[in-house]
């Protein structure tokens, strides 16, 4: 009787344990109860599993190593080392072209094209359709190069609406670098922003402070595109314009305090 009750009192223990930490997996990542569910496959919400009255599947534990490299024996509580160490994850282009010449092309990507190229992005027709061009200098040879039309103004006043990025393909995330701007190809998107490395997640930032930033799953990502340089049509003709607003404002401010 006594083997028994201390075999159920280990297992309510890592019951609870493993409780704790799924929970704390879902607050790290800063999502919720129902978003977490969905990403793992499960019905509902999560709530059930975070207060310890339903087990977690085997199915789940495999799901929360795969997506996000979750040690189960960390899950458990029989190990202090939380993460496993994934391979590098590949994010190089899938199909690059070339040139009469045998070099390679840069293709463009413009916005209306964008939205279909995460869904095409190993459909050699569809790159065939995409404009293309080659820069005769060294420092755009010997690396592949791809051109991204910027829509919105989330990374104002840097890079404007319309603005095209030439970036250079990375072949996998241990070369991101924080705080530079990359062109993430994600399943049903394409953005321009600057990059905060996490575990298992990005963080994009726009330079907009408008716009919040937002945290995408790693596995989520389908090509990363490293910025290299812009081409324009606009000129800012008045740089300055809104810190000579503040510093009028403040002048006015001054003379109506005198």
């Amino acid at each position: 009787m006594e083997t028994t009750a201390l075999n159920i009192k280990t297992i309510t223990q890592t019951l609870a344990k493993s409780a704790q930490r799924f929970k704390q997996i879902r607050e790290e990542l800063g999502i919720t109860q129902s978003a977490f569910a969905e990403r793992l496959g499960i019905k509902n919400t999560t709530a059930d599993i975070e207060r310890g009255k339903v087990k977690i599947s085997g199915r789940i534990v495999t799901q929360l190593l795969k997506d996000y490299q979750i040690n189960p024996l960390w899950l458990y509580g029989d190990s202090k080392q939380k993460h496993l160490h994934p391979q590098s994850q590949d994010v190089a282009p899938k199909i690059i072209t070339v040139n009469d010449q045998g070099l390679e092309n840069i293709l463009l990507v413009n916005t209306k094209a964008a939205a279909g190229y995460a869904d095409n992005i190993q459909e050699p027709e569809y790159y065939e359709e995409l404009p293309a061009f080659s820069v005769p200098l060294p420092a755009y040879h010997n690396t592949s190069f791809r051109g991204f039309q910027v829509e919105g103004d989330s990374m104002m006043p840097a890079i404007k609406p319309d603005d095209w990025i030439l970036a250079k393909a990375i072949a996998n995330v241990d070369e991101l670098k924080n705080g530079k701007v990359y062109v993430i190809v994600e399943e049903e998107s394409v953005r321009v922003k600057k990059v905060q490395k996490n575990t298992n997640s990005l963080t994009l930032i726009s330079i907009n402070n408008e716009y919040p930033a937002v945290e995408i799953p790693l596995h989520e990502v389908k090509e990363i595109w490293e910025f290299y340089s812009k081409l324009s049509t606009a000129m800012d003709t008045q740089p300055n314009n809104d810190l000579l607003k503040d510093i009028k404002t403040d002048l006015e401010e001054i003379k109506s305090r005198l």
